[in-house]
């Protein structure tokens, strides 16, 4: 039965752990969900519970830009409209920066960014043309601690979700506000799913990355430990944040990102304070005064 309420969502990567958890919620609080998966036989028992009228699976490869967009008109067609859209397809990959070969770090790439870079330009453009005039609608971005803060062996992950988190904010505020279009970049910590073992590429350790004391050798045994985060309880603050009439740009979860993100911040702080006198002697001579003054407006965004 749908609720009074009942939104329509896209979610990608839901054949396990976050995505399959909110798909579920979802469902159960009769909302309307559109499942994306690399393969449909992934959601069988989900398709075998619920009809068609709630839940439509799409085989999808988000490196594909036409399946993409080929999605959102079966969106279209099938449920009329969307009000909410989830990119959480994306894998690790681990191993030191000398270990990784060009061609792993640009699928890596291809998946966790230029991915949600596709889904992104078709949300914004159906949430525009193709929902209720002023509807508008929500993005998620999935990121991670590691979008915020580097580690060692982590290095093209972290650039991907870095890439995928400027992304993200610069779309944000390049979005007229009366398109009602609001995006937030999740940061989810060490969560209880396949993302530390089938969900990602672990590389063998490179040669002269061997020494007892090397911060790989430090870092990677904390790849394998079990995490903290609840991927239920996830799936649900997603629900919610979906829900905030004035949502952050950024949303942190768990108590390990808020530790991570906390440190660098106090780090960043720190280094801007010591340097400044460095930092400000650049200036040309001839400078604009109010040039900071100006530019503050225009670098707010949402």
């Amino acid at each position: 039965m749908l609720s009074e309420d009942s939104q329509v969502w896209l979610v990608t990567g839901t054949s396990s752990g976050m995505g399959r958890s909110l798909v579920e919620l979802l469902l159960a609080a009769g909302n309307r969900v559109a499942a994306t998966t690399r393969n449909a036989s992934n959601l069988a028992s989900l398709v075998s519970a619920h009809s068609s009228q709630k839940l439509l699976v799409i085989e999808l490869d988000i490196s594909l830009n036409d399946q993409v967009k080929a999605a959102f008109q079966n969106i279209k067609t099938h449920f009329g409209r969307c009000d909410v859209v989830v990119n959480n397809a994306g894998y690790g990959l681990n191993g030191e920066v000398e270990a990784i070969t060009d061609e792993q770090a640009k699928d890596q790439f291809e998946v966790n960014f230029w991915g949600p870079v596709r889904i992104c330009r078709e949300a914004v453009r159906f949430f525009r043309e193709d929902n209720p005039a002023h509807a508008g609608g929500r993005i998620l971005n999935i990121s991670s601690a590691g979008g915020f803060s580097g580690n060692p062996t982590m290095a093209f992950y972290s650039a991907s979700k870095f890439a995928l988190e400027g992304f993200s904010e610069s779309l944000s505020k390049e979005l007229p506000t009366e398109w009602n279009i609001k995006v937030t970049i999740i940061e989810p910590g060490g969560v209880r799913t396949e993302w530390n073992k089938g969900n990602m590429i672990k590389v063998p350790t490179h040669p002269a990355y061997t020494g007892a004391d090397a911060p790989s050798t430090t870092f990677r045994p904390l790849i394998n430990v079990e995490y903290t985060g609840d991927p239920i309880k996830v799936a649900k603050a997603l629900i919610t944040i979906a829900k905030a009439d004035d949502p952050p740009m950024r949303l942190l979860l768990g108590a390990d990102t808020l530790h991570m993100i906390r440190f660098k911040c106090q780090t960043l702080l720190k280094d801007a304070n010591d340097w400044e006198a460095l930092s400000v002697s650049v200036l040309a001579d001839d400078s604009d005064p109010e040039f900071l003054s100006k530019l503050g407006p225009a670098t707010r965004g949402q």
